[in-house]
């Protein structure tokens, strides 16, 4: 019998690159430098258990491109993980960045670990032995190799990888640096808990904002009664479904691993997330229908799906049952290719991952910046522009003889916040990276926004070599 071949992100992300490419003209050598990743580091280490007895850990962390540094990319604990997993994930955070035009090479990390089977104590042993095998190697520093959040991490665990390297490097000023998505007492930042579900939104409002491509799927502009499905309610589904909810859609399913909840006259966001944290799922919720096999509410009828979970979810098992009109990639390589290829006969829009949850890695850019500035954004120039602004409308008063009201003044004349800098920045971000994708993909009558995406992302990282001189 011939054992079935395993499935591997990085080949699939290599095949879009390529398929690129073709579109393309690239030197191949330069190409096959692009592709390959430039250092993969596996290792092992064990954990003593309260009993006493012992476990070997195995972990990972793969540099992908160092056309730029540092390179970025988060830390994931799940049993799931493994090389080949951890390579794709870094090569599309290589392809990201650059699409983006974020000045990073591509990073991920993992540990292969179920999180819920392990106690908080283990799992800061875990984190921070993971960090000291890469301190050892260098694979981490503000200079060099910046992580952060990823599927079953979170804020806590990036205080311990940055206070674990502050331990072995007490003379590095900009140590806070070393990693982002860090608590606010840490050196974080404002807006980065939710910056990728913001991302989500704001690529999906641009998606649905330009009338012809609407048009040629049978769908009206703008998100209002826009029918939404969401697989995956953790940090980035739910922050997606809240902003697309208050801009008008309509969530009508949400899928979880342990069930998914089905509405088709709208769930409320905010109300279905309380009910979840409190009973661990959305069984016995009275709102909506339970659905036993969440899987299958990838196919169920709806204008957006949006896959917020892990990847390898849309493959050829269902692709052709997908009923969407257009899918949200908000998950890292929720499509395989050979799905994406039936989506597209199909005539559905795919969104892609490598630009639509790029919110995370570019809020992290700007915590990063911060880390090395040592100012938060709007401290030094907050309360001048205040009183610049408190001055410019006494004037306009006293010329006029009209009065502004006591809300018109206080809309006008606060100064922005680190928040409301971080959620601008965001939004010129996938702003403009939305419209240079679709407008190449226009420009190269291209059917789809990956390719489009990857042709941007290559153009970008092929400047970055032939600059250094390294290819002609």
């Amino acid at each position: 019998m011939v054992k079935q071949q395993e499935y591997s992100l990085f080949e699939d992300v290599c095949k879009v690159v390529d398929h690129a490419a073709s579109h393309m003209d690239i030197h191949p050598g330069l190409l096959d430098q692009i592709k390959q990743c430039n250092s993969v580091y596996k290792f092992n280490f064990p954990l003593r258990n309260g009993d006493g007895t012992y476990q070997v850990i195995e972990g990972y962390r793969v540099q992908h491109s160092h056309h730029k540094l540092p390179v970025k990319g988060g830390i994931r604990y799940s049993s799931f993980v493994n090389e080949e997993e951890v390579k794709g994930l870094a090569a599309l955070m290589t392809y990201k960045c650059a699409l983006v035009n974020i000045p990073y090479g591509g990073a991920k990390g993992g540990v292969t670990i179920d999180p819920t089977k392990y106690t908080t104590d283990q799992l800061e042993k875990i984190t921070r032995r993971y960090t000291s095998e890469l301190i050892k190697k260098k694979f981490i520093g503000p200079a060099i190799d910046v992580p952060a959040p990823d599927y079953g991490t979170s804020s806590r665990e990036m205080a311990w990888i940055v206070d674990t390297f502050e331990a072995f490097n007490p003379e590095v000023i900009n140590a806070k640096g070393c990693v982002t998505g860090k608590p606010l007492s840490q050196h974080g930042i404002e807006g980065r808990t939710e910056a990728t579900g913001m991302g989500v939104f704001i690529g999906i409002r641009e998606a649905v904002s330009v009338r012809e491509d609407m048009e040629a799927l049978g769908l009206g502009v703008g998100l209002a009664g826009k029918k939404i499905i969401v697989q995956g309610f953790g940090n980035v589904g739910y922050y997606s479904a809240k902003y697309l909810q208050e801009a008008g859609a309509k969530i009508i399913g949400i899928a979880e691993y342990n069930g998914g909840i089905w509405n088709e006259d709208g769930i409320d966001v905010e109300e279905i997330k309380t009910y979840q944290l409190v009973n661990k799922g959305f069984l016995g919720y009275k709102k909506g229908t339970f659905v036993e096999n969440a899987a299958s509410m990838l196919t169920y009828p709806c204008d957006i799906l949006i896959p917020a979970a892990l990847e390898n979810q849309i493959t050829l098992d269902n692709a052709d049952k997908v009923q969407a009109k257009i899918i949200g990639e908000a998950a890292n390589g929720p499509v395989t290719q050979d799905a994406d290829n039936i989506l597209l006969e199909k005539g559905i829009m795919v969104i892609p991952d490598m630009y639509l949850n790029a919110g995370g890695v570019t809020v992290s850019y700007f915590e990063w910046l911060k880390n090395l500035s040592r100012v938060s954004f709007g401290k030094l120039e907050k309360r001048y522009d205040m009183k610049k602004y408190d001055a410019l409308l006494e004037t306009i008063e006293k010329a006029t003889g009209d009065s502004f009201s006591e809300q018109q003044k206080e809309l006008i004349v606060r100064g922005a916040s680190e928040r409301d800098l971080v959620n601008s920045g965001l939004e010129e971000t996938m702003v403009t990276a939305y419209h240079h994708m679709n407008g190449v993909r226009k420009e190269k009558n291209i059917k789809d926004l990956r390719t489009a995406g990857f042709i941007v992302a290559l153009e970008r990282i092929s400047i970055s070599y032939m600059d250094l001189g390294i290819f002609p």
